[in-house]
């Protein structure tokens, strides 16, 4: 995966993701407070919990985006960000890290697209500059990607030219072009007028049929009710309560649960 040792650690071999005791602090303001997780393969775990409670904040140190300050994080078998000597570990250079980032997509609030290229320009990017894709590779994927997203008539179109939820849609099949074996969405509907949410989730709802492993940071219950294998609920930096979205949605254990759903359901 880093060009070092592909060969995974045996203890995460069946995992694609894990978090062991992951802590990340800004400042004074601790952000993370020992999260433990498991992904896997296959796997739509979605996490929900309030505003400030490090949702996103754990979405980011799982593809380094954030470098996480205590703990460990794995992803499909290998320390993300580090090697391990002994008991240290030693960050990777940017160029290991970048090789990591490939096996895993990331979509955001929002859209991030280049807006001086268009809907196939933006798709293609990525595979022609960092895997160095042939051109008509590229497209064919990119063709194929804006087709499976339900904009093969907008392959021309630039951002300015497209809906909120068709910008995301292309955000998603840009992340698909580098065949990701990971996908993480970081609350990707929150941006848009609510008529527009509904096409986003059902090329979500298609991924997971699909058997992409995906974590998913949302407010939508009701996705995470019906796609998701298991729900996280995360508050004050921590995991308070994980299972089965019916049961924590339905049963919950923890009163913090308890109160945030009887204002979000």
């Amino acid at each position: 995966m880093t060009g070092l040792d592909d060969t995974p650690e045996p203890a995460v071999a069946d995992l694609m993701v894990k978090a062991e005791a992951v802590h990340k602090h800004f400042g004074r303001l601790d952000v993370l407070k020992g999260i433990d997780l498991e992904v896997r393969p296959g796997e739509v775990m979605c996490v929900i919990g309030p505003s400030g409670s490090g949702k996103s904040t754990f979405l980011r140190c799982v593809n380094h985006l954030e470098k996480i300050d205590s703990g460990r994080l794995w992803v499909n078998g290998h320390l993300m960000g580090y090697r391990q000597k002994g008991d240290r570990l030693y960050e990777l250079r940017d160029k290991e890290v970048s090789a990591q980032r490939r096996e895993i997509g990331m979509v955001f609030q929002r859209f991030n697209l280049f807006p001086h290229m268009t809907a196939m320009e933006n798709v293609c990017e990525a595979p022609i500059r960092v895997r160095r894709e042939g051109k008509a590779k590229a497209r064919e994927r990119g063709a194929r990607l804006l087709e499976q997203v339900g904009l093969g008539d907008k392959v021309n179109s630039y951002p300015s030219q497209l809906s909120g939820g068709q910008q995301q849609r292309v955000a998603i099949a840009r992340a698909l072009a580098m065949e990701p074996k990971l996908m993480l969405f970081d609350e990707p509907t929150s941006a848009l007028d609510p008529e527009l949410v509904g096409d986003v989730l059902e090329v979500m709802k298609r991924l997971a049929l699909d058997g992409m492993t995906m974590v998913v940071v949302t407010h939508e219950m009701g996705f995470a009710r019906e796609v998701g294998d298991s729900l996280v609920f995360m508050d004050d930096g921590v995991v308070v309560e994980k299972g089965t979205p019916r049961d924590v949605l339905t049963n919950p254990r923890h009163a913090r649960t308890q109160d945030f759903l009887s204002k979000v359901i």
